[in-house]
């Protein structure tokens, strides 16, 4: 024979879909969407439903098998990285995602008062579905965030990381000879990306000379400058002769009030004069 707990477990899976399309109704209550958006939202509506019922399954499950808080929480834990998951890649907002919380809280209660009323179920019976399935809600938008949030942090790290790449170009000018252009400021993370950059990419092209510019560098500061001395010597090791140009007057004016050391580095003004010297030097090697 049935518990009661198992019989208001039944009532809450037999009534997942109603269950589900309310709450649906209630969310997309006021939502206008584009021609656009309601097409690919009509795309997706079956499966958000599914993904509605599913959840609402558990917590019936839940009740009829009086589930052990470790079994239990693995099969949130399921769900809310399957839901966070697929909400992530669908591009939904994590807060939009999250009112869907009160609804149901809100329709799966409704159905155990309707239950626990007609059956004149003791307070006793209320407390303990009270005890298992209010927890599990909230262990449900714990996982869900959680996995949201991890993903969203992975992306923007990857989109980080193709940023700073991008912050290293060194090009190809004629034969052996390349110009890395600096723009924006070198902190630690970027300057560490810089050496490993410059070096492969100087091995790539086959670099005898490298010019490093750094007009769109705004500060030069102690931690700067070491930085780039340190590329300039791991070039020198690996046969790479080095032109630093474009330095800005600010910028020269910083480095001789901070008594930085530039006089066995090559400078020149410009690109243009890199390049006659850099054109001169390979003369007088013939």
């Amino acid at each position: 024979m049935k518990t009661e707990l198992q019989l208001i477990g039944d009532v809450i899976i037999q009534k997942k879909e109603e269950i589900a399309q309310i709450i649906h109704q209630k969310r997309m209550s006021g939502v206008v969407l584009t021609e656009q958006e309601e097409r690919e939202f009509n795309r997706i509506e079956n499966t958000i439903m599914e993904i509605r019922q599913n959840f609402i399954t558990l917590f019936g499950e839940a009740l009829i098998h009086n589930m052990d808080e470790e079994r239990a929480n693995q099969r949130i834990r399921e769900w809310g990285s399957e839901t966070g998951m697929f909400l992530y890649h669908l591009g939904a907002p994590l807060d939009e995602a999250l009112k869907d919380t009160s609804y149901y809280r809100i329709y799966i209660w409704k159905v155990i008062e309707e239950e626990v009323k007609a059956r004149d179920l003791s307070s006793a019976v209320i407390f303990e579905i009270l005890r298992i399935i209010d927890p599990l809600l909230d262990r449900a938008v714990y996982y869900f965030s959680l996995t949201y949030v991890g993903l969203f942090q992975k992306t923007l790290e990857n989109s980080k990381s193709a940023f700073l790449e991008l912050s290293v170009p060194v090009v190809p000018l004629i034969k052996g000879v390349g110009v890395l252009p600096l723009i924006g400021n070198i902190d630690t993370e970027r300057a560490s990306l810089l050496m490993e950059e410059t070096l492969r990419r100087s091995a790539e092209l086959n670099l005898s000379h490298l010019i490093l510019d750094v007009s769109g560098v705004p500060i030069v500061d102690t931690m700067v400058a070491d930085q780039l001395f340190k590329v300039m010597d791991a070039l020198a090791l690996t046969g790479v002769a080095t032109i630093i140009t474009g330095i800005r007057p600010e910028v020269a004016q910083t480095i001789v009030n901070l008594g930085i050391n530039l006089e066995n580095v090559m400078i020149k003004a410009n690109l243009q004069q890199a390049f006659t010297e850099i054109q001169a030097m390979k003369s007088l090697q013939k």
